[in-house]
């Protein structure tokens, strides 16, 4: 089941994502934010943007989500997207289902790009984007150091609508605001 982020799935948020940050180069992030820091984002992000968990059995077996590409404001038609899946629901459709949900939810929004930054390499990921639609637009050499060498990041481009002539400004998600009180 696909549905809205909540508060109370912070804590499994937190644990899916724990060992990219320490055991992996796949985030930039050194140190794991705990569940009250990943329900603060998740705050954040639903000001603007969907983010949604895949739901199986009350597990969360994945998440997806957008945020700013970039905070000037003629970039507001362009997000990033990020997306995990915890490794015991990796192969089964997870993943797919979460983009193909949050793509049609930013669509609606008016957003017309969406953009991943993935490390290089990382076969799976880079398999998994350009299946889901993405191109390769560049990589940054080098561009982070961790774990005892520097890495490279490639950024992949999905077009969610067509651009032409002026566009509508992009409205809140359905869901505007995540109730975390």
């Amino acid at each position: 089941m696909i549905r809205p982020v909540k508060r109370e799935d912070a804590v499994q948020i937190a644990e899916i994502y724990r060992p990219h940050c320490e055991d992996s180069c796949v985030s930039f992030e050194e140190v794991a934010p705990d569940a009250p820091e990943i329900a603060a984002r998740m705050d954040k992000v639903t000001r603007r943007y969907p983010w949604l968990v895949e739901e199986t059995n009350g597990v969360v077996a994945g998440y997806a989500y957008a945020t700013n590409h970039r905070e000037r404001a003629a970039y507001r038609w362009a997000v990033e997207s990020t997306i995990y899946v915890h490794g015991d629901f990796q192969g089964k459709g997870v993943g797919r289902a979460l983009y193909a949900a949050l793509f049609d939810r930013l669509r609606r929004q008016g957003l017309v790009k969406a953009y991943a930054g993935i490390l290089v390499p990382n076969p799976a990921s880079q398999a998994f984007h350009e299946a889901m639609g993405f191109t390769l637009v560049g990589i940054y050499r080098k561009i982070g150091y961790k774990l005892g060498a520097w890495r490279d990041v490639g950024w992949w481009e999905l077009s969610l609508l067509p651009q032409s002539g002026s566009p509508a400004e992009p409205t809140p998600p359905e869901s505007s605001t995540l109730k975390l009180s």
